[in-house]
């Protein structure tokens, strides 16, 4: 409920103890507001909670998104820096009103304050307000015809390199991963494009990924092998913004192997220690 999702904190780490997740990271955009809330549940809960975050970043001319698990969310430096992020996310939001009033539609900055729990609002609040405007009859559709990242009426912000991405990750104390790389690009991009990213700091990425494909989730599975990268895994469960994705399962045929953890905190440790 911090960024783009709807359930609270506290009870995403109760859900992952009640579905018997080995563990668990919270994995807000550009937030970590949330986590304090999420790791006070660990004395009740038998899952592992990990914190996390995820930052947006331009990449081939798209939109990258990278994880950074184990962060720390008292660090000072890098609180400052999301809140940079968090101007500039903002001056994007007043920008696309501006861009989707344009348009004809009857919809105001307020409108779109109000679908948010919290002040950091996302294109799922900007498709919420347009349901309740009347200017479509879902928020699937208000991303297709109108926030979508290549509809009429999105308005592109200015983004992170991966690489910066990638050292405010590891300065934080945490690891930095591709999120999802085969929601960005199919086929064999990969082959050429994660030794690149590799280079600009990053330790890994989802190799297990809630829409993966049997093949889509062997290919990324073998790349790390080959790259000497490290893999995570998650659903990208996000409550009622998402229907049909349940945390830890996906769309029911995930399955996250239990070693990663372990692999995770000692690309970790080596990371910190190069």
């Amino acid at each position: 409920m911090f960024s783009d999702g709807t359930d609270r904190p506290e009870d995403l780490a109760r859900l992952g103890n009640e579905a018997g997740l080995e563990a668990l990271a919270l994995t807000d955009h550009d937030t970590v507001d949330g986590l304090p809330r999420f790791l006070g549940e660990q004395p009740q809960v038998k899952t592992r909670l990990v914190p996390g975050i995820e930052l947006s970043s331009r990449f081939l001319g798209r939109q990258l998104h990278v994880l950074g698990l184990f962060v720390k969310p008292g660090d000072p430096v890098f609180k400052q820096r999301l809140e940079g992020l968090r101007e500039r996310r903002q001056d994007r939001n007043l920008r696309m009103v501006v861009k989707l009033q344009s348009l004809g539609l009857a919809i105001t900055w307020e409108q779109v304050q109000a679908q948010a729990p919290t002040e950091l609002v996302a294109r799922p609040h900007f498709a919420k307000a347009l349901v309740a405007c009347g200017a479509a009859s879902s928020p699937g559709e208000a991303f297709l015809r109108y926030v979508g990242d290549r509809a009429p009426g999105f308005v592109e912000r200015e983004e992170l390199e991966p690489a910066i991405a990638a050292r405010w990750i590891w300065e934080a104390g945490g690891i930095p991963l591709v999120a999802h790389p085969g929601r960005f690009g199919r086929g064999f991009i990969w082959d050429e494009a994660m030794p690149e990213l590799r280079k600009a700091g990053m330790a890994g990425f989802e190799a297990f990924y809630g829409d993966y494909s049997p093949a889509e989730q062997a290919y990324f599975n073998g790349l790390a092998q080959r790259l000497g990268m490290v893999r995570s895994g998650g659903s990208d469960y996000h409550g009622a913004n998402k229907p049909g994705l349940r945390l830890g399962v996906g769309r029911g045929n995930l399955k996250v192997p239990g070693e990663l953890l372990g692999e995770l905190e000692a690309a970790l440790v080596k990371g910190n220690s190069i």
